[in-house]
């Protein structure tokens, strides 16, 4: 594969891995696409390895994260019915505070929820912390699916003549 093609390759994997982090876009299936084209254009055994490993590690950590999350929720009795608010809140936030406003939603609608069903601010607030808990380890979880992937790719790389 060219240099430059490489480059562009390293470059959209980064702003993967970002998108990992930050959650504003689906960072770990940008990488899980990057290295599945450079291990199907590169080819041979190599290159569908790579693919393979890379689009693996992507899908097992998203079906790790989601299978993590609710089993982690459901110990701290947090229903799902909290999580849809805080998710739908997360959305609006998104729109009307750029940037910040999904996770500055997804609390607040986690907290008002809670709130509502606790009715006092201790029950609500343990119930956000667990949430906010759970959305951390899956950011972790998809990241570490992220950077499998984007060490096949650096693996493949240096094997490839």
């Amino acid at each position: 594969m060219d240099p430059i093609a490489e480059l562009i390759v390293g470059l959209v994997i980064v702003v993967g891995l970002v998108g990992a982090v930050i959650q504003i876009y689906p960072g770990s299936i940008i990488v899980a696409a990057a290295v599945a084209v450079w291990g199907v254009v590169t080819g041979g055994t190599i290159g569908w390895a790579v693919a393979v490993v890379g689009v693996l590690a992507v899908a097992v950590a998203g079906v790790a994260k989601y299978l993590y999350a609710g089993r982690y929720l459901k110990s701290a009795g947090v229903p799902n019915r909290t999580l849809l608010l805080g998710a739908v809140l997360g959305v609006v936030g998104f729109f009307v505070i750029p940037v910040v406003g999904l996770p500055i939603g997804f609390v607040l609608g986690v907290y008002l929820s809670e709130i509502g069903r606790h009715r006092d601010h201790r029950g609500a607030w343990r119930a956000t912390l667990a949430a906010i808990k759970a959305t951390g380890l899956t950011i972790l979880i998809e990241l570490a699916g992220a950077l499998v992937a984007t060490g096949a790719w650096v693996a493949g790389l240096f094997a490839t003549p």
